[in-house]
């Protein structure tokens, strides 16, 4: 029992601190609870506790998200922000659902455990809507790969996150497809583990994460309940200190063998038709999933803890409440088909527990061993504080910097080729089963066999009787986000829509996992209110719905990680037979530049290389990006392929259409305004490489009127070649640079 109303300065302070509580918090409590005339219950306050916590309540962000992500629909969105997923439609029949969100302090500790969790508990937010849930993303964020320092090295972090990412998404048969890898000395220690996922669900069948109906039985069906996960949401709502054993012991335990036959359980009985609310219990356990989905129905119940099945049965009842055990899912069903879903959960050798029933009362009842433990008002458990942080802009000296150039380009450029963020993803996605289920139809290389490239988006085929697909693309370019928070959030969505648009798909929905730092900081708060206010002003500009997204703070241990908004855009394209891949396909097409390069190094990976430090970022033309799009739109048909300029600028782009192919280019970059370095390695700007057609080109230039256009080359057979005034800055055979590009993370995975 804790003595919150008598509790002296010290104590409370004390209490507040065991909890992950402020002292203020802790005092509204006492301020509560001596209304009541009694002290909370462990049960109480514990629940209080988790669901009070940053990562459940988003008490420091809540404020700004209402601000500038209020009225972000569509007139084909369905549920945005208001449940456990967002759900969008697909045509007339099927709505895709989508979930983004971050697994970082669980991967900082137990990197395997805390990658395989973070996409066990994705897929369940994916499911819990009534969707089955058809393909994975990933964005990752690692730190220098040769760090040795701290409790584990970068390497074994590396590796076992992606063997976390790739052990669970393969044993649970749902295809790995899309994603990002970033590698930085500041995550070094803290890496950042954003897992996504889409599933598709018939209009008709989907659920909701809240209950409306009185009377309806409560049952938890999966796995058992553990002490693993226990305070894993206030763990993550908080600074990460090393040799911590509550840390180890938050972490919670996958289970993709036992995820498998629940999928297919809960989907066979949402096409029964017998679902009345669910949710998945993921952080905060039994105490979020309740009381928020009966709270969000304006309905409350009485719970009996006895009756929850347990992996160790002399836990505390306020362990089982808050215990974050994976692989469980939280339905409600009226009593009349108990005996239906019983079946169900047989055939599927699911366990399941009826463990209480929704009543229409304010307060929330939990028993246990006949006795009753918690009786609150559901409005104060789940509401939380809401803080209206201050935020101050970074002070700086703001000059313009020219990046030095090498003194040899061929041999800088071989270099550079083999840089971590530069380099393949062979070593990574290779590892992961992208093909499972046999929808992926734009896979994350694309190309030759054994020859492949980099594809700009995946494309995935999600209703088996129909031709329309979904392009999926997520990243972020967190070194541009730290120069300016604003510009570099648009600079991110920029790249994500031309990624959509280089595949052929029209952008559709956005999709949103926002890490940052210490929000008590108000420099961090600054950073963040930025990034969200550009991500607001980006969809505004577009049209495009924001649909679902995550808030992780505290991402940081001796030192805060760069802000890094990871966006995930999904775009739709109507006949995946249309879509467009990376890779040169013929020799002799003509090649163009659609679209601007800004001649500034500002945020690439060539200022990374030379070490220039710049305190000035671009802004993006979003006038332009939508040309861009009208003008693609118009001219697909004469267009035989398309690469978005982004990471490691214009050079990276010509090199990787070459790498899929036989055909390499020969451009002249003459025209490109700047200096050469710039020309080549800018980042920034909404530039896309387009091989068109040689006998539409006529066609191609008459249809192409809105946005600026400039013949660079053409393809040729098996070289790379880029001349500028008169003289080659790179000539060479485009299987000798592949091998050095293929190669960059040997060394390490």
């Amino acid at each position: 029992m804790y003595n919150i109303i008598e509790g002296t300065n010290e104590e409370l302070t004390k209490i507040a601190s065991g909890l992950g509580l402020t002292y203020d918090e802790i005092v509204m409590l006492r301020n509560y609870f001596r209304g009541l005339g009694r002290n909370p219950t462990d049960i109480e306050i514990q629940a209080i506790a988790q669901g009070w916590s940053e990562h459940s309540c988003y008490k420091s962000s809540k404020l700004y998200l209402k601000k500038y992500f209020s009225g972000l629909k569509s007139d084909y969105t369905i549920l945005t922000m208001e449940d456990d997923a967002g759900v969008i439609s697909f045509d007339s029949n099927y709505a895709y659902v989508v979930k983004m969100e971050s697994h970082n302090h669980p991967s900082a500790v137990e990197p395997y455990g805390g990658a395989a969790t973070g996409v066990g508990g994705i897929i369940r937010d994916v499911l819990c809507m009534g969707a089955q849930p058809v393909a994975l993303v990933d964005s990752l964020y690692f730190g220098d790969p040769d760090n040795e320092k701290g409790n584990l090295t970068e390497r074994f972090i590396i590796n076992r996150v992606v063997g976390g990412i790739r052990d669970y998404g393969n044993r649970v048969g749902i295809p790995t497809v899309a994603g990002s890898v970033n590698f930085n000395p500041i995550y070094n220690g803290m890496p950042l583990v954003n897992a996504g996922c889409i599933g598709i669900v018939r209009k008709d069948r989907v659920v909701r994460s809240r209950i409306s109906k009185e009377g309806d039985l409560l049952i938890v069906c999966g796995g058992r309940t553990g002490r693993d996960g226990i305070h894993g949401v206030n763990f993550a709502s908080k600074i990460l200190k090393a040799d911590n054993e509550e840390n180890r012991n938050a972490v919670q335990l996958g289970n993709p063998i036992i995820k498998e036959p629940l999928i297919h359980a809960i989907l066979e009985a949402n096409e029964a038709g017998i679902i009345d609310g669910m949710k998945d219990l993921g952080g905060g356990g039994l105490s979020s999933a309740v009381s928020e989905m009966l709270f969000a129905g304006g309905m409350s119940g009485i719970i009996n803890l006895d009756r929850v099945l347990l992996k160790d049965s002399n836990m505390e009842p306020w362990e089982i409440w808050v215990s974050e055990s994976q692989e469980r899912m939280f339905l409600a069903i009226d009593p009349s088909n108990l005996e239906k879903i019983k079946k169900i959960f047989g055939k599927w050798g699911i366990e399941y527990s009826v463990i209480g029933e929704t009543l229409k009362s304010p307060n929330l009842i939990i028993q246990h061993n006949g006795e009753k433990i918690l009786d609150m008002d559901l409005s104060f458990l789940t509401g939380g504080p809401v803080y209206a942080r201050s935020y101050r802009k970074p002070e700086k000296v703001e000059k313009t910097v020219l990046d030095r150039e090498p003194e040899n380009y061929r041999n800088f450029i071989l270099e550079f080729l083999s840089n971590p963020n530069i380099c393949s993803r062979f070593n990574i996605v290779r590892q992961y089963d992208f093909t499972v289920r046999g929808n992926t139809i734009v896979k994350p290389f694309a190309g030759m066999p054994n020859h492949e490239t980099h594809s700009d988006a995946t494309i995935i085929k999600p209703v088996e009787e129909s031709y329309q697909g979904l392009c999926l693309t997520s990243g972020s370019i967190p070194e541009m986000v730290r120069i300016d928070p604003y510009w570099g959030t648009m600079h991110v969505l920029s790249e994500g829509y031309r990624n959509i648009l280089s595949s052929g798909g029209t952008p559709h929905s956005v999709v949103d996992a926002l890490n940052f730092g210490n929000p008590e900081n108000p420099e961090t708060m600054y950073r963040f209110v930025e990034s969200i206010h550009a991500i607001s002003d980006f969809c505004r500009a577009t049209g495009l719905p924001l649909v679902s997204g995550n808030v992780s703070f505290y991402n940081e241990t001796d030192w805060e990680i760069l802000p890094t908004p990871n966006m995930l855009l999904i775009g739709k394209i109507e006949d995946i037979r249309k879509a467009k891949t990376v890779e040169a396909k013929h020799s002799r097409n003509p090649v163009y530049l659609a679209g601007t390069i800004i001649p500034d190094l500002a945020g690439s990976q060539y200022s990374s290389a030379m070490h220039t430090g710049h305190s000035i970022l671009p802004h993006m033309n979003i006038d332009e990006l939508i040309a861009l799009k009208e003008d693609i739109d118009s001219s697909k048909d004469s267009i035989e392929s398309m690469h978005d300029i982004s990471t490691g600028g214009l050079l990276m782009s010509i090199l990787e259409m070459s790498f899929g192919s036989q055909y390499g280019i020969e451009a002249d970059i003459s025209n490109i305004p700047g200096r050469t370095n710039e020309k080549l390695f800018s980042e920034l700007g909404n530039g896309i490489l387009i091989e068109v057609k040689k006998s539409d080109e006529e066609k191609f230039l008459k249809s192409f009127s809105r946005s600026k256009l400039e013949k660079i080359g053409v393809t040729i057979e098996g070289e790379v070649r880029i001349m500028e005034n008169g003289r080659y800055i790179l000539s060479e055979k485009s299987n000798k640079l592949r091998s050095v590009w293929e190669k960059g993370l040997d060394s390490y995975i």
